[in-house]
């Protein structure tokens, strides 16, 4: 692998080089997953139990409509008001998709 000086970087890469220097935006990753199959056992255990709320979250096409889930799960008590409050949160914060990529019906 070729390592980078700061004068390469700048001349080949002008704003990539000026982000950098000014670390103009940051985003923080709470966590990754490589491992398809590792997301999936996380986001859905227990195939017997049934879709979990982050399943149905991620089949939803607005934010109006994940707020509406997560009231029906709490009325179901699928979840306690805690773990819906944490959902909301994460929803008007980090938006819609940080649940998932959307899926369709009846795929996972």
């Amino acid at each position: 692998m070729t390592k980078l000086d700061s004068k390469y970087l700048k001349r080949k890469f002008p704003h990539l080089a000026q982000e950098i220097d000014e670390q103009a935006e940051t985003i923080s990753l709470d966590g990754v997953r490589t491992d398809v199959e590792e997301a999936r056992k996380a986001t859905y255990p227990n195939r017997a139990k049934g879709p979990t709320v982050i399943d149905f979250l991620r089949l939803c096409d607005t934010d109006e409509e994940a707020l509406e889930i997560i009231d029906f799960s709490v009325e179901q008590g699928k979840i306690d008001s805690k773990r819906a409050k944490k959902l909301k949160r994460q929803l008007v914060n980090r938006g819609l998709r940080s649940f998932g990529s959307k899926r369709e019906p009846g795929k996972f």
